[in-house]
């Protein structure tokens, strides 16, 4: 991909001052867009987007998607929705509402402006505990639905049916991408993730929590391969609807991540181990084969690179 633009675009990112916003933002000021970001602030924060605020091609609009937008945009990504267990879990009505108002706000917008083109951030998540590993696009997933993640893996789920809803009555041009395990800078320091506890925890030297016994298996994806995903899928052709896998396929266990951590912050801590929470997924794994072939992708960044970034920033953090 190009890192110019053939013209300037006037694109919305809602949850742009979070982790994953946040990064898209600058990326996409850097190709040259207006850039306005929408966040109420509920994950987000503005240490995410302080470097942006001095560029002049970018706005920031305090709002709850769950309000109507009233904004003139040329396309949207849509990734408001809190994205950790400690964070949806802790409201999850509102998690809920917001992936499910929120999306039908951020839809209307889109069919009101002439039917702009759309970014869903989906989730992994949809997959629920998956019967089948790796996890392919057309796996129709195994969810709980009255439990403790529902409120995200359903939010998600319900958000996808109304993007390919609309879609198919208004003709609308959308782009679904499913998120695997992401991790880097400008993740939050207390969000529950289990790259950023395992780094805090051995950077302050404390023991490292693992939930169960650490067989249980994620693959981990560095925030700038994700990002250049996003781009990718969004200049794909309208008849590129998705949903596509973006994630790495490298997996690794739990207790893996733990000890690598350990060893690559010089820590000392001790793994101790507790009960696994209801309903997380014993295996995470990508099948990106859909987003190798459409969009020419695969991540570049490996576990240790995008660990040793991630970690630095976290130390710069503490240090304040």
């Amino acid at each position: 991909m190009t890192k110019g633009c053939l013209f300037m675009r006037r694109i919305l990112v809602t949850g742009g001052a979070g982790f994953l916003g946040s990064h898209l933002c600058r990326r996409l000021l850097t190709e040259g867009h207006d850039v306005l970001c929408v966040d109420n602030f509920y994950t987000g924060t503005r240490n995410n987007i302080l470097p942006l605020l001095s560029n002049p091609h970018f706005e920031v609009l305090r709002h709850n998607i769950t309000e109507p937008l009233k904004v003139e945009v040329d396309e949207i990504y849509n990734l408001a929705s809190p994205a950790s267990p400690v964070h949806y879990q802790n409201r999850p009505v509102q998690t809920t509402i917001t992936n499910v108002h929120g999306s039908i706000n951020v839809l209307d917008l889109a069919v009101r402006l002439g039917k702009v083109k759309v970014f869903q951030a989906s989730t992994s998540e949809v997959y629920g505990d998956p019967a089948i590993h790796p996890q392919v696009e057309d796996y129709w997933g195994n969810v709980n639905p009255i439990g403790p993640r529902a409120c995200y893996d359903e939010g998600k789920r319900c958000a996808e049916t109304l993007f390919f809803d609309y879609w198919r009555q208004y003709e609308l041009p959308i782009k679904v991408a499913r998120i695997f395990n992401t991790y880097g800078p400008n993740m939050c320091l207390n969000d529950g993730r289990v790259v950023s506890n395992f780094i805090v925890q051995a950077l302050k030297g404390e023991p490292i929590t693992i939930y169960g016994d650490g067989s249980q298996t994620r693959s981990f994806c560095y925030v700038d391969d994700l990002i250049e995903g996003f781009i990718r899928m969004m200049a794909t052709d309208r008849d590129v609807t998705g949903p596509i896998n973006l994630g790495n396929p490298n997996e690794i266990t739990i207790k893996e991540l733990a000890q690598k951590i350990i060893e690559m912050t010089g820590a000392k801590s001790q793994l101790i181990c507790k009960s696994l929470p209801a309903d997380d997924p014993k295996q995470r794994k990508p099948d990106i084969t859909k987003a190798k072939h459409v969009l020419n992708w695969a991540p570049k960044v490996s576990i240790e690179d995008g660990l040793t970034k991630t970690i630095h920033y976290f130390e710069k953090i503490l240090e304040m």
